[in-house]
């Protein structure tokens, strides 16, 4: 997970992979009606630019379809393995539960 930055170098707020892949979505559509947009350049060189963009954006989903679906794989692990630990060790679970929303509960209070 990385973190976001601002124009003045703070960090904002944590980056997860699904907003990732969601920007990236986003992009690849703005880029496509840039291409559709330029459609009736049929000669030159923006034909051969689009020729390239088109190629370059029809690998981009590719790659971005393999990643989001390894994503999804490993969160159904996660979670699997979570479910697994509660089952094997209720007690723990509490116990780390009631830890952490401890902890939650102190934060939230000191502000």
């Amino acid at each position: 997970m990385t973190i976001k930055k601002t124009a003045h170098g703070h960090n904002e707020e944590p980056i997860s992979s699904e907003h990732l892949i969601g920007d990236f979505k986003a992009l690849m559509a703005d880029a496509e009606a840039l291409i559709r947009a330029t459609a009736h350049q049929e000669e030159g060189p923006l034909a051969s630019i689009r020729s390239k963009a088109l190629n370059t954006l029809a690998n981009a989903k590719e790659t971005i379809a393999t990643a989001e679906g390894s994503l999804t794989e490993k969160a159904k692990i996660a979670a699997e393995s979570a479910d697994d630990f509660v089952h094997r060790n209720p007690w723990e679970a509490v116990g780390v539960a009631a830890g952490l929303g401890l902890l939650i509960g102190l934060f939230i209070g000191r502000r």
